[in-house]
């Protein structure tokens, strides 16, 4: 899909002329790059969030038109949001040339249902969802699309199994796992569960007797040991 995004030159500058600025409705923006001047614009930001919701989202080559100059084909470099309403504050836009090549990140789409899964009971777990790449500017492509149809359970897939065309150079590193299929943590679950259940019970905790405790036990026996020397006076009496 082509855009096309008009923006007005900005004359005035600061934290107070922004405001204004956003309060009509637009956003200030620059545009740098290309061997030519940085020009600051205002533009409309439900323009900017069309290009960032589409297919090709922050990839998307556009093109600018500002008020006496001469279009140009531009990307976005870098935005800035307000966090509590989720507003775009500030954008910053780069002059693209068609025949220089440029350095991008590109989301990786799955599809199918790996094997692992669907016969071996085993889990997808993804790891890498996005790569960067070398290409000129036409062949950005929107995705890297890679079937895991055919993923076994225990198996990977690295960055330089991807399907890319001849014209893109991927440079994350070839051996990076993308995705694999791993084993439940069932029988991991199961063996700590049988563990625990096999430990030997506590031993019984023998309480410890408080100071006036031991004293009225000690008291009795004295009281004990007087009885019966006295049944044994009253027997030699008698």
């Amino acid at each position: 899909m082509s855009f096309t995004i008009r923006a007005e030159l900005r004359e005035r500058f600061g934290k107070n002329d922004n405001r204004r600025l956003r309060r009509s409705g637009k956003i200030p923006a620059v545009v740098y790059g290309g061997g030519g001047p940085a020009i600051p614009v205002a533009l409309d930001p439900k323009a900017i969030l069309r290009i960032l919701h589409s297919e090709s989202g922050h990839n998307a080559i556009f093109t600018l038109e500002v008020q006496d100059k001469a279009p140009a084909r531009v990307m976005l470099r870098d935005w800035q949001w307000e966090p509590v309403r989720e507003e775009l504050l500030h954008v910053d836009l780069v002059r693209i040339a068609l025949d220089t090549k440029l350095k991008v990140r590109v989301p990786i789409h799955f599809t199918g249902e790996p094997q692992g899964v669907k016969v071996q009971g085993g889990i997808f777990e993804i790891v890498l969802r996005e790569v960067e790449i070398e290409c000129l500017p036409e062949d950005i492509p929107d995705h890297v699309t890679v079937d895991v149809a055919g993923l076994m359970l225990g198996k990977s897939l690295r960055v330089s199994e991807l399907p890319v065309s001849s014209r893109v150079k991927v440079l994350s590193e070839a051996e990076r796992v993308v995705a694999h299929v791993i084993a439940p943590r069932v029988e991991e679950e199961k063996a700590t569960t049988e563990v625990t259940e096999a430990a030997p019970a506590e031993p019984e905790l023998i309480r410890k007797r408080k100071p006036e405790e031991e004293g009225a036990e000690a008291e009795g026996e004295g009281e004990k040991e007087n009885k019966r020397d006295t049944k044994k006076e009253g027997g030699k009496e008698s």
